[in-house]
């Protein structure tokens, strides 16, 4: 004991306390090691030797066999040991994770627990009684001096001592507190070696929920989630007033149903120019497709003979099936977005032209060649029957949110699960060192305008469908801020590299959601772009906070 009546454990106490668990599991551990030493140790080495073979260019094809299959008979023998010996391992591995399950806590872990708890509170006094004794100390030299210069030095060495202070208070709580924590994981440690690795679910979530509090720090906690934090606050505060203001309640199924309707075609938009801002680039084009894919939808998908003209003719898709006209519609839409996109990508990546100049370029393009073409007018409605067979309501849920979902999961599959997306977070955060371990930059880059494009025209064909048509050249004006910012507040950082998929969904609903919100209490549109513009410039900010931390 540190003093008299304190529960203050010292290192050598703590062993002791902790020394008949190791006695007892290690006993037992001994005991299963030798079972295993002939069973499941030699299935492991002769599996690994096996595997070592099949990559050994050094031997010829013969030699490899032959030596596989001597491993493959010893592997058979390894086996019949493992299968004689399992039911006798599994009951020396129940009766010690029972003992653990009795003992561990009760006598090694709580009292560890309650010795941090003291000494931690021990350390809090002790520099308490610091901080006074130098305040004491700092008065009584501030006292005698008279010459300003030799006070303000005073001050300046007092402040130091108390930063001096303060840095060894937190030492010493993280010391107290890393002991706290090897104390919690060493039960884990145990089972690890009595289960060679494998954890239940619950084991798992707990070590996780141990090293979530462990690792956690407030400053970056709130760098992390402080926008989402306010977002909530704000959205909770809109769901309180607007009952109050319009009678009506803001979070009811129907409401959510809309923004989720809303949201849906922006998702594609959005999972679209995520993986641009990946690679440290932008789209500034998004809106004007949109607009050129709206028009184009419309024309092919058109109720009876097209009333406008294109380029000074008049298009008649009448003739065809229905469900052609929805096949082509979506076909053309995806072929012209994926044409600009990749028009925007071969200067980007063969000039190193700036992704920000190139779609630039193409949204001026976009806008007056569908303006030219069309005279700027609006082609009507779409045949009334295509927006049940694409985007049905069943029910009254409308399936246009499994278009969504489909692609949060296609998109979220490559980012994650595929050669290319583990590329496109190479090239984003370091091209250089990407190029230099063997990656086609020029490729990757491609292949994230080219998903762009296809993401795109999909988007611009469901957003025709859930409006009925009325396309033309000014529709989408703006939605590419929306997407940016969606992908930027959810956390997919303009440093490159950064970002997840549930960032860009998380991004989309908050500001679909905001937006829907703001319009059922009848604030100005113009005020709601204030609105958004606010939430990008703190997005950024936090991620220019997180980005500086880390450099």
């Amino acid at each position: 004991m540190a003093n008299g009546n304190s529960k203050i454990l010292t290192a050598e106490q703590e062993k002791q306390l902790r020394q008949p668990i190791d006695d007892y599991v290690g006993n037992i551990q001994k005991q299963i090691n030798s079972l295993r030493a002939d069973g499941t140790d030699k299935v492991l080495s002769l599996q690994n030797h096996m595997d070592t073979l099949k990559r050994d260019r050094t031997l010829t094809k013969g030699e490899r066999e032959n030596r596989i299959a001597q491993d493959k008979a010893e592997l058979e023998k390894a086996k019949a040991v493992e299968a004689k010996n399992k039911d006798e391992v599994s009951k020396l591995i129940s009766d010690a994770e029972a003992y653990i399950k009795s003992h561990f806590d009760k006598d090694y872990y709580q009292p560890v627990k309650e010795s941090c708890a003291q000494e931690k509170a021990a350390e809090k006094e002790r520099y308490r009684n610091k901080i006074a004794g130098l305040e004491k100390e700092h008065q009584e030299i501030i006292s005698k001096l008279s010459d300003n210069q030799e006070r303000k030095d005073e001050k300046y060495v007092y402040k130091n001592r108390l930063f001096d202070a303060k840095m060894e208070l937190q030492k010493d709580f993280q010391q107290i507190k890393d002991r706290r924590h090897a104390a919690y994981i060493y039960q884990y440690h145990l089972i690890d070696m009595l289960r060679m690795s494998k954890f239940t679910f619950m084991e798992s979530r707990a070590q996780k929920w141990e090293n979530y509090k462990y690792t956690f720090n407030k400053r970056t906690f709130l760098l992390q989630n402080g926008l989402y934090i306010a977002i909530i606050l704000i959205f909770a505060m809109l769901c309180i007033i607007t009952p109050v203001i319009k009678g009506t309640p803001l979070l009811t199924y129907n409401n959510v149903l809309n923004i989720l309707q809303q949201a849906s075609p922006r998702m594609f938009l959005a999972l679209g120019v995520a993986g641009l801002i990946l690679l440290t680039g932008t789209d500034l084009s998004i809106g004007r497709m949109v607009g050129m894919g709206m028009t184009t939808a419309t024309i092919i998908m058109h109720q009876g003979v097209n009333t406008g003209a294109v380029f000074g003719h008049i298009f008649d898709f009448t003739k065809m099936p229905v469900g052609a006209r929805v096949v082509l519609a979506l076909v053309v839409c995806v072929v012209l977005c994926t044409f600009f996109t990749t028009i925007a990508v071969f200067f980007t990546a063969k000039f190193k032209m700036h992704p920000f100049i190139s779609t630039m370029a193409n949204m001026l393009v976009i806008f007056g060649l569908v303006t030219y073409a069309t005279k700027g007018v609006s082609f009507g409605a779409i045949e009334p029957t295509i927006p049940n067979m694409i985007i049905p309501k069943i029910n009254g849920f409308p399936t246009i949110i499994l278009w969504a979902v489909a692609a949060i999961a296609i998109v979220w599959f490559i980012w994650n699960k595929t050669t290319f997306g583990k590329n496109l977070y190479a090239v984003g955060g370091n091209p250089e060192a990407a190029a230099v371990s063997g990656i086609s930059v020029f490729a990757v880059t491609v292949g994230a305008f080219v998903m762009a494009g296809i993401l795109y025209g999909f988007g611009s064909w469901l957003e025709c469908a859930r409006m009925f048509g009325s396309g033309s050249a000014a529709y989408g004006q703006g939605w590419e801020m929306d997407a940016i910012a969606a992908c930027v507040v959810g956390g997919v950082s303009f440093t490159g590299g950064i970002g997840k998929i549930s960032g860009v969904v998380v991004g989309v609903f908050i500001f679909t959601a905001l937006t829907y919100s703001l319009t059922i209490l009848g604030i100005d549109a113009n005020l709601q772009f204030v609105f958004s513009g606010i939430i990008i410039l703190v997005a950024v900010t936090l991620d220019c906070l997180k980005y500086v931390q880390k450099k």
